[in-house]
């Protein structure tokens, strides 16, 4: 969970994504209204949202109860949502519990895919044999993936080690947050690439400003916590980590993942297509009548229908082992 409802739906105002969607189509890659036989929106009840959250997150939002959040993905046509705890002090207003996302998540297990979570400076007796014994508790109640992993510290923490690697034995993808307060990284992201070359069993999935705003080469310490509006550069951190590491996706929810596909959209146009086999959608919903602009800015860009495919639902499925 990147930013609270309010703070998401206003910087994503203020940055007017449909405005750039309008403005190129004008330059002729969005102009077509027409979907043809290769081109075509998501398909119905088939999204699988990679990135949701119940309860009260923040003290400014409104409870999510699992039957809302059902609600909000029947009218969007999302057949699966990953839930996601939040448990580090730094990552929400109110704790999220692993425990209160199985609860909760128990009676719609056919369409809500509860993750578990565990903070890195969290005490525990027994060492890593204690930390994945804890760990296979939640993949036997149920869990298919970790985090979100939100915590203050560096990305490459000794403590946050000790997860990556029990993750990786018990293939649990980790869906983890990155700015210049939450697993924390210098430029170019030295921090995620050591992790990524240390883990190479373990998925990551990255979200969050630090990690957006690095698809440009211009990415310096203060982009990592921001939404940065210029048009991407060459030389981006995402697209070389992604060459290099299969290990590594990207969680397209929340105002950053929104202002990564809206800052530069013919970029984020091609890069939807060359990275469909990495990318996830996810919304980061987490309030009553959130707004989610990432249906409609995908939707302007008349992906290839395999690229929706992928982005949309294949490769959650493949990573959660859904159905």
């Amino acid at each position: 969970m990147s930013e609270s409802v309010s703070a998401t739906a206003s910087r994503i105002d203020r940055r007017g994504w449909l405005a750039s969607a309008c403005a190129l189509a004008a330059g002729g890659v969005l102009s077509r209204n027409v979907v043809t036989a290769d081109e075509a929106p998501p398909t119905p009840g088939r999204v699988v949202d990679i990135h949701t959250h119940l309860g009260t997150v923040w003290n400014t939002t409104t409870l999510l109860t699992a039957e809302a959040l059902l609600r909000w993905m029947d009218a969007h046509q999302v057949a699966k949502a990953a839930v996601l705890p939040l448990v580090s002090p730094e990552s929400s207003t109110f704790p999220i519990s692993t425990e209160y996302v199985l609860a909760q998540t128990r009676p719609f297990r056919d369409r809500l895919v509860p993750f578990c979570c565990i903070d890195p400076r969290a005490s525990f007796q027994g060492g890593p044999k204690g930390l994945r014994k804890i760990l296979q508790s939640y993949v036997e109640a149920g869990a298919k993936g970790f985090g979100e992993h939100k915590p203050g510290v560096k990305v490459d923490d000794p403590r946050s080690q000790q997860l990556y690697e029990a993750c990786g034995e018990l293939h649990l993808p980790i869906l983890f947050h990155l700015d210049n307060q939450r697993n924390m990284d210098a430029p170019g992201l030295p921090g995620l690439e050591s992790m990524l070359r240390k883990f190479p069993k373990t998925v990551f999935i990255g979200h969050a400003q630090g990690w957006w705003a690095s698809i440009s080469g211009d990415a310096g310490t203060a982009e990592l916590a921001l939404y940065p509006h210029a048009p991407v550069t060459p030389g981006g951190t995402v697209d070389r980590l992604m060459d290099k590491y299969p290990n590594i996706y990207g969680d397209l929810s929340a105002g950053s993942g929104a202002n990564a596909l809206s800052r530069d959209p013919k970029w984020a146009r091609e890069f939807l297509i060359r990275r469909a086999d990495r990318l996830l959608y996810g919304s980061d919903y987490l309030s009553p009548d959130q707004r989610v602009p990432q249906f409609e800015i995908l939707e302007q860009m008349h992906l290839p229908a395999d690229v929706r495919k992928k982005i949309d639902y294949a490769n959650a499925a493949r990573l959660l082992s859904l159905d």
